[in-house]
């Protein structure tokens, strides 16, 4: 389930290299061109995926079924506050949302400001870092998710054959990876030079990235099959409220900037204490929702 669920995930590093590189088109074609070239390769794909994408066979059977009976298929009543009440029913998931919220927080904050930081520390090298920083991220954001999934996967079985939950052998790969981003990011930040930068940059991603894949198994087995979709959505509504982090960072950057501090050095502290903090914080999130219990607590 988790190599499954970081191979869907490894879609997101493949957009974040093809992100970097638009770089080089607002180079050559202006910021109105570029963000005209990224809306079309949007509706191309968005075509694509009406002309490839299969219906899903669990729906097509199901109609199936309803019309050889000749029954109209009832749609049950849905309550989206109770079914959310119910995911968030286990202490076990109420960390394990805290730990992806903080670790999107640190994700989005180096997305969106990792590359003004980078540019401006080293501004004899921004065309280089655009090609760089696309193949760090397609290539050790792809594999650090893809091998996270792989070893969450190995560590459940490991953990069940010892006679511990499986999902507490799952969720040691972001404690770990999340633990070992601290260092990376702060020296990706703070080296002297842009290889030695670039160097620690595409170790961060090596060993930040391998989160994905575990948690969304380790969510999916612990909420189960009838609250799945509420809580993939929950699950992704968290990314879209970590995108406060770098906003407020900016926020944290004007003020820095207009006290006299130098863009380079206020953009650079900023960057590293919030990351390396989301970062710490998410990995002992990871390890509270590894010892809690799974039990529904919304009743006691």
């Amino acid at each position: 389930a988790a190599f499954a669920n970081s191979l869907y995930g490894g879609g997101i590093y493949l957009g974040g290299a093809l992100a970097s590189l638009s770089i080089l088109l607002d180079n050559s074609l202006g910021w109105r061109g570029a963000l005209g070239a990224i809306g079309l390769y949007g509706l191309v794909c968005a075509l694509l995926s009406v002309l490839v994408l299969q219906a899903d066979p669990k729906v097509v059977d199901d109609e199936s079924n309803f019309k050889i009976s000749g029954k109209s298929k009832e749609m049950e009543p849905v309550s989206v506050i109770e079914d959310a009440k119910a995911v968030l029913s286990t202490s076990r998931v109420r960390w394990l949302f805290l730990a992806s919220f903080t670790r999107f927080c640190s994700g989005l904050c180096i997305g969106v400001w990792g590359a003004s930081y980078f540019r401006s520390a080293f501004p004899d090298d921004a065309t280089s870092y655009a090609v760089v920083n696309a193949f760090i991220v397609g290539l050790c954001g792809v594999t650090s998710g893809i091998l996270g999934g792989v070893l969450s996967d190995k560590a459940a079985e490991v953990a069940n054959e010892q006679g511990i939950e499986e999902n507490q052998g799952r969720l040691a790969i972001p404690i770990v990876g999340s633990l070992l981003a601290v260092p990376s990011w702060w020296l990706a930040v703070n080296s002297s030079t842009f290889q030695l930068s670039m160097i620690w940059l595409g170790v961060e991603y090596l060993v930040a990235e391998c989160w994905f894949g575990s948690t969304v198994a380790v969510l999916q087995s612990s909420v189960g099959k009838e609250r799945g979709g509420t809580a993939q959505g929950m699950f992704t509504l968290t990314g879209a409220i970590g995108n406060l982090a770098p906003s407020l960072l900016g926020v944290l950057y004007g003020q820095a900037t207009s006290q006299g501090v130098e863009n380079q050095v206020a953009l650079s502290n900023l960057l590293g204490v919030a990351v390396c903090t989301g970062y710490l914080i998410s990995a002992v999130c990871f390890f509270l929702s590894s010892q809690a219990p799974t039990i529904d607590e919304s009743n006691n």
